[in-house]
């Protein structure tokens, strides 16, 4: 390959990566572009995870052999296996050498020392292909996995001149994995709550607007738990701020736990005292049955008085749910039927009867539903 041809599939590989939404997306543009780059038939992405002394494949592309699937769940190979992993990762690159990537051949020896196969060859043979070249992918100084292409059985074996432009290609793949990662990072942020860890609104939004959407289309059942801690104030007032930060993050882990009854529940903070969990799928009875737990484990909180919580979901007799907002404004205002009552359990929105007062006041002009918040809490606050 040329001079220029090379340049335009390292630029080609940086943009791909550049325009991926998302690590996936970056993994498979990464192979691909690498794959492309140096005329492989299949290309495969790999992690070192140090902590469990394995590679796990993160993505293969091209043409796949029997067992091979694009994204794996659980193809990974104990490094033990690959001597020339360990013994470069330990002893090249900590005596400052460079990361240079080299070639397999399927003809090459399958055994070395006693008890040892060379797994690339073997694996070579058993897929069909005749050669790979391996390169290391350097991370933040470190070594951060491998980028494997390999060439089929019967056509050329890549040459000193590949494995050299493959190290270039995995420093371009490296500073793509990083960059995703700086936005990754930045999404995370964005919609993170910093005290607790949990959603933060604005994720709330985005997931509520999403999930609202797939009810309209596929009748998905959509159920929101819109929750008040009770008592913040009085503890900031008597115990100090940072009293009232452990007793939010205490309730942000009875929060999460809670949610984990109900499979791909997001956990939020909407801000101040006010949480919610966002649940989609899960029948609106489980929904409540988390929800009762949720103000079971809240009482036990110390310092805290509970929680005042409102339930609304899609499959109760709440009417027609067409838009994020209106399922937000039913939630709230359980909750504050809840605050006003001082309920040690939920209420749900659309139980109580034709004329839920819940739904009614979920459903009035915002003037007139903050009168009749106000007499929510005059009926029962002393």
């Amino acid at each position: 390959m040329g001079e220029d041809r090379r340049l335009a599939a390292v630029v080609a590989l940086a943009q791909g990566m550049a325009a991926a939404q998302g690590s996936r997306e970056a993994w498979r543009a990464a192979a691909a572009g690498a794959c492309r780059a140096l005329g492989g038939s299949f290309a495969a992405l790999s992690v070192w995870e140090r902590e469990l002394g394995r590679l796990r494949v993160l993505v293969n592309v091209g043409e796949l052999a029997e067992g091979e699937e694009e994204f794996p769940e659980d193809e990974a190979y104990p490094v033990h296996q690959f001597a020339e992993i360990t013994e470069f990762l330990h002893e090249q690159w900590a005596g400052g050498g460079e990361p240079d990537a080299w070639v397999e051949t399927a003809e090459g020896p399958a055994a070395g020392q006693p008890g040892y196969c060379h797994q690339r060859v073997a694996a070579l043979r058993r897929r069909g292909r005749g050669c790979c070249v391996v390169a290391p992918i350097v991370l933040h100084g470190r070594a951060w996995g491998e980028l494997y292409v390999a060439r089929p059985a019967g056509e050329a074996v890549f040459g000193r001149g590949d494995a050299d432009f493959a190290t270039v290609l995995a420093s371009v793949v490296a500073a793509g994995i990083a960059q995703t990662e700086r936005l990754e990072e930045a999404r995370r942020l964005a919609f993170t709550d910093s005290l607790t860890g949990l959603a933060n609104r604005r994720a709330v939004d985005v997931r509520l607007e999403r999930a609202i959407e797939r009810h309209r289309r596929d009748d998905a059942v959509v159920s929101l738990v819109v929750c008040d801690l009770n008592g913040l104030k009085r503890v900031n007032d008597t115990h100090g701020h940072a009293a009232g930060d452990r007793l939010l993050e205490r309730f942000g882990s009875v929060l999460s736990l809670c949610g984990a009854m109900l499979p791909g529940a997001l956990a939020a903070r909407l801000g101040g005292d006010e949480f919610c969990l966002l649940a989609v799928g899960p029948p609106a009875d489980q929904v409540v049955k988390a929800a009762h737990e949720l103000c079971r484990r809240a009482a036990e909180l110390e310092l805290g008085d509970g929680v005042a919580c409102g339930v609304a979901s899609t499959e109760d007799p709440i009417g027609p749910v067409r838009s994020a907002r209106r399922l937000f404004r039913l939630a709230d205002a359980a909750q504050y039927r809840a605050k006003a009552e001082r309920a040690n359990k939920p209420v749900v929105a659309g139980r109580a009867g034709p004329d839920d007062p819940v739904v009614r006041l979920a459903d009035e002009p915002s003037k007139e539903a903050g009168g009749e918040r106000r007499r929510f809490r005059g009926r029962h606050a002393p």
